[in-house]
């Protein structure tokens, strides 16, 4: 008896929201191999396709770029990256710096950040500096222009542009919002 272990599966260029996906695949082989275990053979091929599956999984989100696993960033290298943008945040955050952090290439870079968080890392970046925004303006009161200069945006009206792209209200109303509901 053969299954089609692959029907149906997330891809390793899946985000991690796909890891559910995985286990319950796995698992739900591993609940066939329980109710089969009079058919020895049987049982012997569905654990060894519950195995694949999962070394799979594992393999697809810690082998080097170029390989099977789809070119993302390895973990250590998604942690430096988004260690050194939390701590950049405030000032400019080039794509050369990322790079130079992880010995890759502008290009190979951008697409392996792109496969391991889904974004550019721009965008990233940019999302990074609305949430500090946000987070600063339920913390304090300082003026919006200040805490634009302080989230490493240029000025008043980018921290808006942004933040009502993201957010779907301007700064300021979702600021009110927040204080009225505290």
């Amino acid at each position: 008896m053969q299954i089609e272990v692959g029907r149906g599966l997330p891809t390793s260029e899946t985000s991690s929201d796909g890891s559910r996906e995985w286990l319950d695949r796995a698992i739900s082989l591993l609940d066939m191999v329980a109710n089969r275990l009079s058919h020895e053979r049987v049982v012997r091929d569905f654990i060894l396709q519950a195995t694949g599956l999962l070394r799979q999984r594992i393999n697809a989100e810690s082998t080097p770029e170029g390989s099977a696993g789809g070119g993302r960033l390895l973990a250590w290298q998604a942690r430096t990256v988004r260690e050194y943008v939390d701590a950049h945040i405030s000032g400019p955050v080039p794509v050369a710096d990322l790079c130079a952090l992880i010995q890759r290439s502008e290009a190979h870079f951008s697409r392996s950040f792109k496969r391991s968080f889904g974004e550019t890392p721009h965008a990233f970046v940019i999302r990074r500096r609305v949430e500090l925004a946000a987070q600063c303006m339920l913390e304090s009161d300082a003026s919006l222009s200040d805490i634009a200069l302080q989230c490493g945006f240029s000025d008043h009206a980018h921290l808006c542009k942004h933040f009502r792209q993201a957010k779907g209200e301007p700064p300021a109303a979702w600021r009110r919002s927040r204080r009225a509901q505290n």
